[in-house]
């Protein structure tokens, strides 16, 4: 008979941490094999599942010989004296047509005779090394956790077919999970849904299959370190907020749109999170979320529990997880905000007990230093230990933690999402500095005090402002005329444009509200807005636009007036300088997560620009567009002294140079004010021929 469900996930997560703690020097042999014994003794009927656990974690990480043939004995000395006393062990079919009492061992470890005590050969787990279904070659172990274990592999059809990126992430599952008699069905189903959720922050799972005993989930493979990682450094004590909503808003991305999909994650925690070297943030795991909305017609009603299997975390499980409640997506917003208080302070909010025990003991978080006050009642609100106390939804909670108090907008850091297309070919330009002075501009009206009326108050500039200075992976500024507000800027096309618009129409004095002049920004630009928005907006506030001030725009009619490019097309760009003198820095951010520097290159090191200079750059057929394509953006930046004393490479990876041009922009900001560097965007559009 199976032991129940929950004690067999106790029994399990014991051996296998025991198994982690020898493997890292953590715990002698003396006392792994106490451990060992004390399993064993609470439930023999398992020993053929923890036979199993032996083998993946060998397969893993190999195990002392010795110990791994010991346990090995240790268990099967128990299975032995069990069926000599009549016991009715029931051991998982792994594989279709597999014998009832297969287990997997190394194969170096095998004792002669042929047949164990189960009395078949034993099938083995793969490991690093080793091909699955002749396509995967498991390269490393990456992790692994509840579920499962993480390998890279190599897909050899992405290497036949010379394909850029050959590798995939492969999750083996444990076998508690692979065992249990609705997991595979159930996965499977869940594996399918979960390839619906194509988000910039959620990782691709692209199929479910099993080679002999080996159940296994092929994903995107990423490049970076998980969340958990960052947060258990020795002498973490907290991040910037800056820093912390710009991971926040990642997170908050990822689980808005799989809650909008009817997901809800169920074991959200910095485990599952991923901090790529690119600079991205993605959510992991969704394979195993369970739905909370189902249509009637959807016969693949979810059969999988992923709480009863084991796969929560009891410190970032909400209370009605733990006590086996539906679903809700305000189970995740739990877990966002208990690592968003991890994040803020280097410790979490109820000392890593769990929700249960905490609300038991009355326990109340404290507030973070620094944090302003509506962002703290945001975290709290996420905080709260009875559903129906708790933040309803992540857009609320990111509304309210991205509003207000702790750190101006110029250190604000938006959304954090995928890599950013680009141009293909990088050719050398000259930057003629002309000193004529064109017809201005179309100015962006400034705010100013409508005329008041008496029975309507005027609308607030200031309310305005902070309300859209909260809004993330944006560069937004609203002009007030009367009771109309216009904004103007950039948003991502995944943003709340529509609860933006409702939120500045609730506003005192406010009777209309215009996004006409609003630009749709690529997802994978936002770490490109988080360094250079908030200066496109001091900018404008400043009355820096109003003088006629800077602009980047596609040259040409047809397509490219619309900003749309082909390739082998020449990208050309109609450039106009600040009304100072200033050095032009012009950028186009990649597919690869790369940046190609336009402007200063080898031939141009002197990009002084003249007071309203304009020019025409690339008529020449110096930019060549080519592969990949897709959304694209160039950045003009304007600035008093050059951002960069010596000249970039013609292309380098994005990630690095966005914390140098943060760093290089901060002491311009600081020495010179935030109005003084000028900043314009120019997303288009780029597609084969």
């Amino acid at each position: 008979m199976w032991p129940p469900v929950h004690d067999l996930i106790d029994i399990m997560e014991s051996f296998a941490h025991a198994i982690h703690q020898l493997q890292s020097g953590a715990l002698q042999q003396p006392d792994f094999f106490a451990q060992l014994d004390r399993v064993l003794a609470g439930a023999p009927e398992s020993a053929g599942l923890l036979l199993e656990m032996l083998s993946e974690a060998h397969a893993r990480k190999p195990l002392p010989r010795e110990v791994y043939t010991e346990v090995q004995q240790r268990i099967e000395r128990l299975v032995a004296a069990r069926r000599q006393q009549g016991g009715d062990d029931t051991f998982v079919q792994t594989r279709p047509g597999a014998h009832h009492g297969h287990t997997m061992r190394d194969p170096s470890l095998e004792r002669s005779g042929g047949e164990g005590p189960f009395g078949a050969e034993p099938e083995r787990m793969k490991g690093v090394g080793e091909t699955l279904n002749g396509r995967f070659v498991l390269e490393e172990c990456i992790g692994f956790g509840g579920m499962g274990t993480v390998y890279k592999a190599l897909d050899l059809r992405k290497l036949e077919a010379a394909d850029r990126k050959p590798y995939i992430a492969i999750k083996v599952l444990n076998v508690q999970f692979r065992g249990h008699p609705k997991s595979l069905i159930a996965l499977q189903r869940e594996a399918r849904k979960a390839q619906a959720l194509a988000h910039p922050n959620i990782v691709s799972v692209y199929d479910f299959d099993r080679d002999g005993p080996m159940v296994y989930l092929t994903m995107e493979y990423l490049q970076g370190k998980p969340l958990s990682q960052l947060l258990r450094a020795p002498g973490f004590a907290g991040m910037p907020y800056a820093d912390t909503l710009r991971i926040v808003t990642g997170m908050a991305n990822a689980l808005a749109y799989a809650h909008g999909h009817g997901f809800v994650h169920c074991d959200f925690k910095p485990g599952n999170v991923f901090l790529t070297d690119a600079g991205n943030v993605k959510v992991i795991d969704f394979g195993i979320a369970r739905v909370f909305q189902k249509a009637e017609e959807d016969v693949d009603v979810t059969v999988f529990d992923a709480g009863s299997l084991g796969a929560l975390t009891p410190a970032y499980a909400s209370p009605e997880m733990l006590e086996n409640r539906d679903p809700d997506p305000r189970d995740d917003i739990f877990a966002l905000a208990c690592i968003t208080y991890e994040l803020l302070t280097g410790h979490h909010p109820f000392n890593r007990l769990s929700s249960v025990q905490a609300r038991g003991a009355g326990m109340r978080p404290q507030r973070p230093s620094g944090l302003g006050r509506s962002q703290w009642q945001a975290l709290k609100c996420g905080l709260a230990l009875e559903r129906e106390a708790r933040t309803p939804t992540v857009a609320r909670f990111l509304d309210g933690f991205g509003t207000g108090g702790m750190v101006s907008r110029h250190g604000l850091a938006a959304a954090a999402a995928i890599g950013v297309l680009g141009v293909g070919v990088l050719a050398a330009v000259a930057w003629h500095v002309l000193g004529r002075t064109p017809e201005a501009a179309p100015p962006l009206a400034a705010s100013a005090p409508p005329a008041a009326t008496a029975t309507v108050a005027a609308p607030s500039a200031a309310a305005i402002d902070a309300a859209l200075a909260g809004v993330p992976c944006s560069a937004l500024v609203a002009a007030v005329r009367a009771h109309a507000v216009e904004v103007q800027g950039f948003l991502s096309k995944e943003g709340d444009r529509d609860g933006l618009k409702d939120r500045l129409a609730a506003l005192p004095g406010v009777s209309t509200v215009s996004f006409e002049r609003v630009r749709e920004v690529d997802p994978g630009q936002c770490p490109v807005l988080s360094v250079f928005g908030p200066y496109w907006t001091a900018y404008r506030q400043n009355g820096g636009q109003a003088a006629g001030g800077v602009a980047l725009r596609l040259a040409g009619t047809g397509a490219a007036a619309k900003g749309v490019l082909t390739g082998g097309e020449s990208l050309v760009l109609d450039v106009k300088a600040p009304a100072s003198a200033s050095f032009l820095s012009i950028d186009v951010y990649s597919p690869d997560a790369g940046v190609a520097h336009l402007l200063p290159n080898a031939l141009a090191l002197d990009n002084r620009a003249a007071p309203h200079a304009t020019r025409s750059i690339g008529g020449g057929g110096e930019w060549a567009i080519g592969k990949p394509f897709g959304a694209e953006l160039a950045v003009l930046v304007a600035t008093p002294a050059p951002l960069f004393d010596t000249l970039r490479p013609e292309t380098e990876p994005r990630a690095g140079y966005l914390v140098e041009a943060a760093a290089r922009l901060e002491r311009i900001r600081a020495r010179s004010g935030a109005g003084s560097v000028a900043v314009e965007f120019l997303p288009f559009t780029t597609k084969a021929r």
